[in-house]
């Protein structure tokens, strides 16, 4: 009895990147994390490559990677940000991929997926070829070998999609089992009717196309897989393994039970989901009833014999088939059924109209600087992965008209990249998230826009042409359900428009930030390079002046200015500024002089109206900066006057203390002004504490006492994520010189400090140290203190004291 088992996860965050900077900015609704993409790595893609099996005192004995045994996709997009943002997970989740070939006959686990995450169904023929090729290519790029499987984006298929694949030598792709429509056994005539989930999904499958090609077709377990994602089926790691062992039945033969969820299920969705995977495989790994497998090595053993045939335009979160993506029909998250979602149709018709206006433009005005337009888009995803000179150089030799190749075309290159440029944010707007959730206004729909708003800038900037008024103008059709933010084009006004960036704006920011910031004669600003010429910078008191020029291009399309720009900040939020084309040497030369004469005598008044004359207007302040930077500058201007209130406040408290404290001991509700100050104090003064590179244990354990003793809500996150973040620090340290044993020492007692507060704590990152210093350090020192060594001897002793603190055994 041969029975198989695959567990497939799949791992998408919708991108999130800001269009014009290719960098995602802080969202605060992640805190205490700096965007989703960081808190769902450290929730879910971190702990999945580094996961935990305990022992039954719930020590970590062992950590394990469970990409290495189950099924998995990530989404192109989230693989780039990772590699750039979390290389460490990035480069475990591609060893896993060649780890999992060693264990199942040489079929790596990793399946590719369609580029973005649009709804393939929904695409143009010419569209759906290119989120495969791209979504193959990023692949191939990044593992190391084509990819035998595909993961259809919310698994929604069709025959020209499924007909796309087969095309472009894909073998199979995981469908819902509602999705099956009809089954056929080998040596039948008739078909046997298996829509609403009937169909056996114990079995792989084929389908006939229209070409003559086949495709394979694996259809998950629907109950099991429901049971993973919504029925907390993995709060108990046996009961997971007892679920999946009791799918099989009875029959002869191979079977294959599979299930697939979205891969955030194990750990982002369910805390610790990743254990219970890790603890099932472990199990399942050791049963000799049954085997772990994946959808390559079983279609090799076991090709299907069993004909299928689909239920058209079909997928696995919308029982109306793909209507979720392009209409009201019902499907919703449930959070608010007084809501409606009407809002789709005309969000799909403003972005479908937009992509076939830009269509036209493209094929008007790329036949001048690329020989084959559409193959040229097709094979653009090589820039994408790689903005290298050598790449381009690459590129623009295979597809660029011969004459633009030479010196003095650097312009109709330039055109050649903002034509692939526009292309790509029109494929980047159809990301499926923008029609799933419930509401217009909504980040991910937000999102889409972005990439629509940055493709009609980039046409504005080819054609001359205003292609942004007819697209509002249906957008405005689109109404969300909270009153103040109306309708498409009010959202695309108050979200999008302030977004958009130019190389005057990147300049403006450049200026205003190098203000608080060193920069060096050649900076990277997010997709941007930016070159020092000249530069003077003045301060008078609290006054701050900068004037110079710069060299701006950007690294995406190679577009590039000179400009000049003059910044003036006199104190606290008070900085106007401007940014023009440079206008030669001598007008220059004359701004400095006029400017820096008049900043030297003092003359802020004069200053400015100079800065007014030579710039024209002066439209640049702190809102010019990008989310990030805005931030951190805002940090430095508002330290002053918070040091003053903290000051203030911390006198008033000692003041009022002990009588909080006894107002505490009588279980009397504290004065709502002074339970304010201890809150303000307390919190203030723990979490600068925390952030301090050498932590106070005894100040920090007194401050803990006094919350408690007036009864203090602390931000036990903030807090908790503060102290992970100085353990994580520590751990470094130590990692570089694992023979410092004062660093060891330190390390202990930060470990030890964590494990005594009432913070949650993640601890990952750290064990997953330790758990490489158990392998790697240990057995050093063990031989030199099993010698009498007193420095070793006293070092395996605070190294398993570390071990207990972060619940592993040495």
């Amino acid at each position: 009895m041969a029975r198989y088992l695959c567990i497939h996860g799949h791992f998408y965050q919708p991108p999130r990147e800001n269009p014009w900077l290719e960098s995602v900015e802080h969202q605060e609704s992640a805190y205490p994390f700096h965007d989703w993409n960081e808190r769902i790595t450290a929730e879910c893609y971190g702990p999945n490559a580094n996961s935990r099996i305990l022992d039954e005192e719930g020590y970590i004995t062992r950590i394990v990677s469970n990409y290495s045994w189950i099924s998995f996709n990530f989404g192109p997009t989230l693989l780039a940000w990772m590699e750039r943002s979390r290389p460490d997970v990035y480069q475990a989740i591609l060893r896993a991929d060649a780890d999992s070939r060693r264990h199942f006959s040489g079929h790596g686990s990793a399946l590719a997926q369609a580029y973005n995450h649009s709804i393939l169904p929904l695409c143009n023929e010419r569209d759906r070829r290119t989120q495969i090729r791209w979504g193959i290519r990023d692949f191939e790029h990044r593992f190391g070998r084509a990819p035998e499987g595909i993961w259809l984006p919310e698994t929604a298929a069709d025959t020209p999609t499924l007909e796309a694949l087969a095309d472009a030598g894909l073998a199979f792709t995981i469908l819902a089992p509602h999705q099956a429509a009809e089954v056929r056994p080998p040596g039948r005539k008739e078909w046997r009717d298996v829509r609403g989930a009937r169909i056996d999904p114990r079995r792989g499958y084929f389908t006939r196309l229209p070409s003559g090609r086949s495709i394979a077709l694996f259809f998950y377990d629907g109950p099991v897989s429901q049971a993973v994602a919504f029925e907390q089926l993995l709060s108990n790691g046996d009961k997971f393994r007892d679920r999946l062992l009791g799918t099989f039945d009875d029959r002869d033969g191979p079977q294959l039970v599979h299930i697939a969820t979205d891969g955030e299920t194990y750990g982002h969705h369910h805390r610790h989901g990743d254990m219970a995977l890790a603890y099932a495989l472990r199990t399942i790994e050791a049963d000799p009833r049954v085997e772990l497998t994946n959808y390559g090595e079983f279609l090799e053993r076991f090709p299907p014999d069993h004909e299928v045939r689909i239920v058209e335009r079909s997928s696995w979160s919308c029982s109306h088939g793909v209507e979720r993506w392009r209409r009201h029909c019902g499907c919703n998250t449930g959070g608010r059924p007084e809501w409606n979602q009407e809002w789709r149709a005309p969000l799909r018709h403003a972005l479908e109209s937009l992509r076939d206006r830009l269509v036209e433009l493209y094929e008007q005005y790329a036949p001048p600087v690329l020989r084959a337009p559409w193959d040229a888009r097709d094979d653009y995803v090589e820039l994408i992965l790689d903005r290298s000179d050598a790449a381009l150089a690459g590129f623009l030799e295979r597809h660029a008209q011969p004459e633009i190749l030479g010196d003095g075309h650097e312009a109709e290159r330039t055109t050649a990249l903002k034509l692939l440029e526009m292309q790509r944010h029109a494929q980047l707007m159809f990301t499926s998230c923008a029609w799933f959730f419930d509401e217009l206004s909504g980040i991910e729909t937000v999102q889409v826009l972005g990439y629509a708003g940055r493709a009609i800038q980039l046409a504005a900037e080819i054609a001359m042409i205003n292609v942004e008024t007819p697209f509002l103008r249906q957008l405005s059709l689109a109404h969300s359900n909270l009153v103040e933010q109306g309708d498409g084009a009010q959202i695309y006004n108050m979200y999008v428009v302030p977004q958009a960036v130019d190389l005057s704006r990147l300049v403006a920011h450049y200026a205003v930030s190098s203000l608080f910031s060193d920069y060096s004669e050649r900076a990277r600003v997010h997709a941007y390079l930016v070159d020092q010429i000249d530069a003077h910078y003045k301060s008078l008191g609290r006054s701050k002046l900068a004037v110079g020029k710069v060299r701006v291009v950007s690294e995406v399309t190679r577009d590039h200015q000179v400009l000049s720009f003059g910044i003036l900040h006199m104190g606290d939020h008070n900085l106007s500024g401007g940014v023009r084309e440079f206008q030669g040497e001598a007008e220059y030369e004359q701004m400095c002089e006029e400017v820096l004469g008049a900043f030297s005598r003092a003359d802020m008044p004069e200053a400015l109206r100079l800065l007014d004359k030579h710039f024209l207007e002066l439209t640049y302040s702190l809102r010019s900066l990008f989310r990030d930077e805005q931030r951190r500058v805002l940090d430095l201007i508002v330290g002053t006057a918070m040091t003053d209130a903290e000051g203030l406040s911390g006198r008033l408290y000692e003041a009022h203390s002990p009588l909080l404290r006894y107002l505490a001991t009588l279980d009397f509700p504290l004065p709502p002004p002074l339970e304010r100050l201890a809150d303000f104090v307390l919190n203030t003064t723990l979490r600068r504490e925390l952030g301090r590179r050498e932590l106070d244990f005894s100040r920090i354990r007194t401050l803990l006492e006094e919350a408690d003793g007036v009864g203090i809500e602390l931000d036990r996150v903030g807090m908790g994520y503060a102290l992970q973040q100085a353990l994580e620090s520590a751990m470094e340290q130590w990692a570089e010189r694992p023979e410092q044993l004062g660093r060891l020492r330190k390390l202990r007692r930060t470990a030890e400090l964590a494990h005594s507060l009432p913070f949650e704590i993640d601890l990952s990152v750290v064990q997953n140290h330790y758990f490489r210093a158990l392998e790697n350090e240990l057995p050093r020192f063990s031989e030199q203190a099993d010698r009498g060594d007193p420095v070793a001897i006293e070092w395996r002793d605070e190294f398993r004291a570390l071990g207990l603190a972060l619940r592993m055994r040495a």
